[in-house]
């Protein structure tokens, strides 16, 4: 044999060998990041969403109570700029019912920007409102760059660097101040009137 033809030869295998590791990679990866919010219920997705918010940087970030947060589940700041977030966990796209409830919050929270966070998409219909009212939306696929931003570069998954947080909300401390007042007999009244 020729030598040009053994050269041509061991580059053909070197490919090869290259492909099957690729592909061997890519079945097996680690897969959690994606299949993440498959189990997720609403306030485990919004205290995971302002880990993720915490980790890309955001400061003063906080989950508003579980009832009464008047559209907003996250207040969060970035570079000066204040922003009110709804966050949906969602089987299907998400509709106008969430931008409306983010632009209400906003005000109400005296926030610079609302923002509609989700796992999923959004309608046509959201989209044109969102985009009416200069509500920002973070569907899927730009919440997974968020997390493969954070995880990728010390190489795992985003819930394995979360895990062990210690960050306290004020959902943590509406929860316990209400479980407190649930022992007593006016725990609904107690409710009405700290939100």
């Amino acid at each position: 044999m020729e030598v040009k033809t053994i050269a041509i030869l061991i580059v053909g295998i070197a490919v090869l060998i290259f492909l099957a590791c690729w592909i061997f990679y890519v079945l097996n990866r680690d897969r959690s990041d994606d299949q993440v919010f498959d189990d997720m219920e609403g306030v485990e997705f919004e205290n995971y969403c302002a880990e993720l918010l915490t980790a890309k940087g955001f400061e003063n970030v906080e989950t508003t109570p579980p009832s009464h947060d008047y559209g907003v589940d996250i207040i969060a700041d970035k570079d000066g700029i204040t922003y009110a977030i709804q966050c949906k966990c969602y089987s299907d796209a998400v509709g106008v019912r969430a931008v409306q409830e983010a632009y209400a919050g906003k005000d109400y929270y005296g926030c610079m920007v609302a923002v509609v966070m989700t796992n999923q998409s959004f309608t046509k219909n959201a989209m044109g409102f969102a985009e009416k009212l200069n509500v920002i939306l973070w569907d899927g696929d730009y919440v997974m760059g968020l997390i493969h931003d954070v995880a990728i570069p010390d190489k795992r998954s985003l819930r394995n660097l979360l895990t062990g947080s210690q960050r306290r909300t004020r959902r943590d401390e509406a929860e316990e101040e209400y479980e407190i007042a649930r022992k007593s007999s006016d725990a609904d009244q107690y409710m009405g009137q700290r939100i």
